[in-house]
């Protein structure tokens, strides 16, 4: 079967007019969060810290800062644009169109992703105005803001799939996802922990995004850029093959 762009487009559409019609909550509410952020970490405590790695402390953290907007609103994002239909039973209409699951998929993520690319545009717009910026491959930035933006696109795509409810639907952002993102070098480098803490914050997914992310801005990171792209890369594959999985058996979905 060809593919259907029209179809595609439209939900495509509809999931970006959603977006206009809750403009406050979906740029408004998180550029004032992260400039309050930015305001206490970067103002408040930056100015009691020395430099980080070479780069002003209030610099340091834009990276982090702009991740952890990213990863809470593209998983919100992808998680609440599939989970509404199957909360109102609208999902079977969609499913019985004449839509493939790639075209589904590439129509949700897609909004989703798009939503979270220009958050945080704004939100480094927004950053620029507190502290002088340099960013030393914004090519490789934008790539890496992207991928991110896809990677957990998919990944709230499968969170609102698998949801039953609006409190599974909020609990793996806030109670999993924010707190390794405070605890993956958002507001800090790793190098500054002791060795064993070092050691064990590896062990944290986060810390490869958010050192990537940084190492684009600044040329530094906690662990080689190599590394970082392979961990954004990968997970993005895991994500792809779950969804693939998720249309294959209809879990969730059909039932």
């Amino acid at each position: 079967m060809p593919f259907n762009g029209h179809a595609v487009a439209a939900l495509y559409k509809f999931e970006m007019a959603r977006a206009r019609r809750t403009l406050w909550q979906s740029l408004v509410t998180p550029v004032v969060t992260t400039s309050l952020y930015f305001v206490v970490f970067g103002a408040a405590i930056g100015s009691r810290m020395n430099e980080v790695d070479g780069t002003a402390y209030g610099a340091f953290i834009v990276p982090g800062l702009i991740m952890l907007s990213l990863f809470t609103n593209s998983l919100f994002n992808a998680s609440f644009a599939i989970y509404f239909p199957k909360f109102t039973g609208t999902i079977y209409e969609v499913l019985s169109a004449p839509v493939s699951p790639f075209e589904l998929v590439t129509a949700y993520v897609g909004a989703a992703a798009t939503k979270s690319v220009i958050l945080g545009l704004i939100i480094l717009g927004t950053a620029a105005l507190f502290t002088p910026l340099r960013i030393e491959h914004p090519a490789l930035m934008l790539a890496f803001l992207v991928l991110t933006a896809l990677s957990f696109s998919l990944f709230g795509f499968i969170l609102g799939v698998w949801a039953k409810g609006f409190e599974e639907l909020n609990a793996v952002p806030m109670l999993i996802v924010t707190p390794l993102t405070f605890l993956g070098g958002a507001f800090y480098s790793i190098d500054m922990l002791p060795g064993l803490w070092r050691t064990v914050s590896l062990f944290n997914p986060i810390v490869y995004l958010i050192s990537g992310f940084r190492w684009t801005f600044y040329g530094r990171g906690d662990v080689p850029v190599e590394i970082s792209l392979l961990a954004i890369c990968g997970f993005l594959a895991v994500c792809l093959t779950i969804v693939a999985w998720i249309f294959k058996t209809g879990y969730r979905l059909k039932n």
